[in-house]
């Protein structure tokens, strides 16, 4: 839970720092990539976002910078990309082609990109 003091009537609140613990947990896909925008968007804005989850590839998509934590230590701090690029040139190989879309990205595609009320 984040709580955050309301601000007076002259001004904006635009906190400095936000912590999302597993955001998108129970989430459909729509939902998970409507979050994900919101999150890119408050990031633009300036607000600097700490976020905790267990999927990687929402990691990839909205961190600058990761902490990847075992045994509730921090075992290595690098930007994605840097991650990466470290392990394939180690001589890691994916032992499976990856594909260009994933199942969520069929998903999305068959169901539309935006939240629906019914």
């Amino acid at each position: 839970m984040l709580c955050v003091n309301p601000p007076s009537s002259t001004e904006t609140a635009t906190p400095k720092v936000i912590f999302l613990d597993e955001p998108t947990t129970g989430l459909d896909p729509q939902a998970r990539r409507s979050l994900w925008e919101l999150i890119k968007d408050i990031r633009q804005r300036g607000t600097t976002v700490v976020i905790t989850t267990h999927y990687m590839d929402e990691a990839e998509y909205l961190c600058d910078r990761i902490a990847i934590i075992d045994s509730g230590k921090i075992i290595a701090l690098d930007t994605p990309d840097k991650m990466i690029d470290d392990l394939v040139s180690s001589g890691f190989e994916r032992p499976k082609q990856v594909k260009k879309a994933s199942l969520e990205d069929v998903f999305i595609n068959l169901t539309g990109h935006a939240l629906r009320e019914e």
